[in-house]
This record gives structure tokens, sequence and C-alpha cells, in this order.
């Protein structure tokens, strides 16, 4: 009898737990979050960021509301005002146009008890003043990224000085253009021949526009031993752009930035050479938790780098599961 009465206890106490536990709920229920992805749904880039916040947003319990921004600074400007007439707890935003526009939003956002974060591209100025309110960042270090993957590409390719190299970037945007003038600086320093073409705001929005593009450069630069691409989605779309313009695997070297399927197909079929993953999903992921913690607990931004290395055919295979379920 007394073994049952234990038993009955155990039951019991269980039930108890359990019912408490669904009463309280996930951790950060009632947590009101604006999120910027930063391009447009269905964008190589922009939707694993999508899908890692999504994920947070699941595991944490907060809710979130998504804008896209077809990666225009100046949506983002606009859509970051609509996001402070709202007034949610917190706000995740893509730092590309930089901190001179961006800086009195913020300025007005954590005045009416806003929590502010950024992720993909930061924003220096901001998070020095508020890291004690929330406000971190989750991306790579932007000129450092780009100036390894132009070193990298010198040492495994055995480039020279003389070879010719076209650099589609975005020197244009003051923080963003960062990574772009890294990769520039360290071909240049090679004494390569370096040619620039700034990112168009239509690729931007939508990269197979540029086909005619590369098509164009590489007719008229058949010296051309590399294109670099600094944007997740036109480094996705490097294999259509070669083969648009007439180009074999072996024709033109291709480097760029982040693993998308689109990217692991083009790195095994041979015409993307070498990406630098900056694991797009944990700047979904990290960004909402961070506001969460400073809601529930005031706890100060993180600065955190989410470059993990370079990818190419060697060590592809690894990651291309994850990179295929939108992961990686």
């Amino acid at each position: 009898m007394k073994k049952i009465w234990i038993a009955l206890l155990v039951v019991l106490m269980m039930v108890t737990m359990c019912g408490m536990a669904f009463a309280e709920g996930k951790h950060f229920e009632g947590i009101r979050i604006r999120f910027f992805p930063g391009g447009s749904e269905g964008d190589p880039f922009a939707s694993v960021v999508y899908r890692g916040a999504k994920a947070a947003e699941a595991d944490l319990g907060c809710t979130v509301d998504y804008v896209f921004s077809q990666w225009q600074p100046d949506k983002m400007v606009a859509q970051f005002k609509d996001a402070i007439a709202s007034k949610p707890d917190g706000i995740a935003i893509m730092g590309h146009p930089g901190d001179d526009a961006l800086d009195p939003l913020i300025d007005e956002a954590v005045a009416a008890g806003i929590i502010v974060t950024s992720q993909n591209t930061g924003l220096p100025k901001a998070e020095g003043k508020y890291k004690d309110k929330g406000f971190g960042y989750v991306g790579q270090e932007l000129y450092a990224s780009g100036y390894a993957l132009g070193k990298k590409a010198i040492e495994m390719f055995g480039l020279k000085e003389g070879d010719r190299a076209m650099v589609w970037g975005l020197l244009s945007q003051e923080t963003r253009g960062l990574r772009t003038k890294g990769v520039k600086d360290a071909l240049e320093e090679a004494k390569l021949v370096v040619d620039y073409l700034e990112i168009s705001s239509e690729v931007n929005a939508d990269a197979p526009l540029g086909t005619p593009i590369v098509s164009g450069y590489l007719s008229s630069h058949p010296d051309c031993k590399m294109i670099v691409t600094d944007h997740g989605g036109l480094t996705a779309t490097l294999e259509t752009y070669l083969k648009g313009a007439g180009k074999g695997p072996d024709d033109v070297i291709g480097i760029g930035f982040d693993l998308t399927p689109a990217t692991v197909e083009a790195i095994r079929n041979g015409f993307c050479d070498l990406v630098l993953d900056q694991q797009p999903y944990l700047q979904g992921y990290l960004p909402i938790l961070q506001i969460c913690l400073t809601k529930k607990y005031g706890f100060s931004g993180l600065h955190i780098d989410t470059g993990s290395g370079f990818i190419s055919k060697t060590n592809v295979e690894p990651v291309a599961k994850l990179a295929e379920e939108g992961i990686r």
C-alpha cells in the first residue's frame, strides 16, 4: 500500500509540474519584435536569415513581424520609421543605410523604450551609444571578411601582379561597402588590375538581372581571371552569369560570399570556386534572442561575429545538406 501511495504522489507531482509548465508557456511570450531579413521573400540570403528568425520565434515564444526591404537602404529607413510607430518591444534592423541615416531614428526608438539591435551590417556609433540598452550586432566583421577572401583567393589560385579581376560590390553604401573595400584592397595590394562595378539597385533586388552585365564585361575584358561578387544573391547566381557569357567551369574563377543551395551547386559544377560563409541563419536567430534577453533581464548588447571560414569544392559536402535545408 505504501508503494502505491508513493507512486500516486509521484504521478501527482508530475501532473502538477506539467500543469505549471503549460501555464507558464514559453520563456519570452508576450514580447513583440519587428525584424528585417534584408532582401525579398525567397531571396537566397534573406530566406536563410528569415528561417533563423522564425526558428527563434518558435523556440522562444515571442511574436515577430517581418519586413522585407529588397536590400534597398532608403526602403529600410522608411520601414524603420513605420516600425517605431508600431511600438514593438524591439526592432532588429539591417544596418545597410549606415549610422548617419539611422542614428536619429534609433535615438527616437530608444527614447520611446524600444530595444534596437542590428544584424548583417553593423552600426558602430549606435552600438557604442546604446550597448547598455541591448544594442548588439550579429554578423561578419565586414572589412576583415572582404580582405580575408581576397587574400585567400590570391593564395589559393596563384594570382599574380597584372592579373585582371572584376569586383562587383557596394562601395556606395557607407558601412555595407566595407566588405567590398576589403576585397578590393587585398587584390590591389597584390598589384592585380581591379575593375570595380557597383551593384545597381535593380540587380541588388533581383540578381539574375545582372547576367547581361557580366556578359558585356567579359566580352570586353577577355583576359579577366576572376570575378568577385560581394552579395549572397549574386554569388548564388554565378553559374547563370558565367554560362550566359558562354564560359565553362574552368574559364573564369568565381568567388563571393555565403552558402545557399544554388551556390552549393555552382561549387559542385565548378562555376563558384570559393566563398566565405557568414552563417546567415545565426543573423536571424540571435538578434531575436538578444531582444528577448534584454527585455526580460536587462542584458546589454552582444557583439557576435558569425563568419565561419572558407568553403570550396574540397569541403562543401559536409555542409551541403544543411545549405539545401536553408540552415547554412
